[in-house]
């Protein structure tokens, strides 16, 4: 194993790897071991395995381009980002403990509203939301979970804690390639399972399934669940497939369903009309259902939320959980979870500032140049700026945007993301990353063991998005010190 020794000399973040000395962590050096029996012959050709490997399964994704959609190969990383299972405990429990205050949330802004009422959220956040969905007050779902499946980022700054970066709670993405990053790793490096303890994942598709099943309106028998895509269009196509696939559930098209004048949802088989009782959507709310929300969906079904509102069909997640999926909401987090748990947040936020507010949009204006800028309700890495590497010309529109808008935007200081070795041209480099687990909520929490762990392929950047050119590596969470 080689590694650029010039580029980890002006690596000033933590690498999840190696420490300062370029000499192994504990948890990673089973590994390491691993890597410097091989030379960079072999590492080349696992490189072209798995590249092989992920084009014989089928794992892709699309880029939405000015010149048309294009579904490319999923970029794989081989080199695995490794974790202590103690430190992964405590994170894990920070997770679930955030999912938790935050489906209570929601739950109380549809209805009584008590933490605006304590004036413990502002209510001109709330007011200014473009998620808070009018259709869904007085609405309390089953178990009073709005969130069911949560993605969650997180990323470690240069002093080694691990902060909350966003909660993606509305259609989070990318447990499918979470699970095959696993398949693939197993394949192409069959012997380092063999003698190193790697925590498992592939128990999520049953987790998931137990969780939508829990939502039946029919408890006792045995649930028809299905998935909701947008179609073969969409970016996420492979993982709605590929989950209904795992589940045993059934990939649907809005057109495949329909609601008839008792408020049931049926699909549409072969053999006639079928009773649906659950529903995992992976289409935004504003294309669910044309009777409620954008009249011209040719995407949602006729009726879903009237089925929904009377009990008739679970929704994961609920229409309206989005409200909390919002980057502006995410900074009163802390004080949600010590709300309602009574507890101090195990996970830390990164430390942010309301455009909202006059003070803190002052402080931006004048620091655009040190902070990253992002949008309330954008994701995929798209509407942000980061400040130091943006043009004066980038920034001066940024401050016109949030003159204009100021409830819409947020900033964060630039944090010095950690790394990990990446193979790059035959050689190890450090390149910057994160990490994204999943969180399941109905009658029970359940959190992935790791997660998906996003990189950025470019080296010095900071956006690990697959649309924006990152790619991905298996995590693995492993006994520190046990082979």
């Amino acid at each position: 194993m080689e590694l650029a020794t010039s580029e980890y000399a002006n690596n000033t973040a933590y690498d999840e790897l190696l420490d300062r000395d370029l000499q192994p962590r504990l948890a990673a050096r089973p590994l390491i071991d691993y890597l410097n029996s091989l030379d960079e012959n072999d590492l080349a050709a696992r490189r072209k395995e798995v590249d092989a490997t992920i084009k014989a399964m089928g794992i892709t994704f699309t880029i939405y381009s000015e010149s048309g959609n294009i579904d490319r190969a999923w970029p794989f990383d081989p080199i695995p980002r490794v974790m202590a299972r103690k430190e992964w405990e405590c994170i894990q429990a920070g997770l679930k403990q955030r999912l938790t205050a935050l489906n209570l949330f929601i739950n109380d802004l549809y209805n009584e509203q008590r933490i605006i009422k304590d004036r413990v959220f502002p209510a001109e956040v709330l007011v200014g939301s473009g998620n808070y969905r009018m259709e869904c007050i007085g609405i309390t779902p089953r178990f009073g979970v709005w969130a069911h499946i949560c993605g969650t980022d997180l990323v470690r700054d240069r002093d080694g804690i691990v902060y909350v970066l966003e909660d993606n709670l509305r259609v989070p993405s990318g447990v499918s390639y979470m699970l095959g990053n696993r398949q693939v790793m197993k394949r192409i490096f069959p012997e380092v399972f063999r003698t190193t303890t790697i925590l498992p994942v592939d128990d999520y598709p049953t987790q998931l399934y137990q969780t939508l099943a829990a939502l039946s309106p029919r408890p006792g028998d045995q649930p028809l669940i299905v998935v909701l895509t947008p179609g073969i269009h969409n970016s996420a196509y492979f993982e709605h497939s590929y989950l209904a696939q795992q589940m045993g559930a059934y990939l649907v098209e809005g057109s495949d369903l329909l609601v008839d004048k008792d408020d049931i949802v049926y699909m549409k088989s072969i053999t006639g009309l079928e009773r649906v009782d659950v529903i995992y959507r992976r289409i935004d709310d504003a294309f669910l259902d044309p009777e409620v929300f954008n009249p011209d969906s040719m995407l949602g079904v006729r009726g879903l939320m009237r089925a929904w509102r009377n009990g008739n069909v679970g929704i994961a997640n609920a229409p309206g959980a989005g409200v909390a999926d919002d980057k502006v909401v995410y900074t009163f987090v802390p004080q949600i979870i010590r709300y309602y748990l009574d507890q101090d947040p195990i996970l830390a936020n990164v430390p942010s500032y309301l455009c909202m507010y006059e003070d803190q949009r002052n402080h931006v204006l004048n620091n655009l140049d040190k902070l990253v800028v992002k949008p309330a309700n954008e994701s995929g890495g798209y509407g942000m700026l980061i400040g130091p590497r943006a043009t004066q010309e980038e920034r001066a529109k940024f401050a016109d945007l949030i003159r204009a808008n100021p409830r819409n935007y947020m900033a964060q200081p630039t944090l010095d993301i950690s790394t990990a070795p990446t193979l790059v041209d035959g050689h190890l480099a450090p390149r910057h990353l994160d990490l994204r687990p999943f969180v399941l909520q109905s009658d029970k929490l359940y959190a992935t063991t790791g997660g998906l762990t996003r990189v950025a392929l470019r080296k010095g950047s900071l956006v690990v998005n697959s649309s924006q050119g990152g790619g991905s590596k298996d995590t693995w969470i492993v006994e520190e010190g046990v082979p």
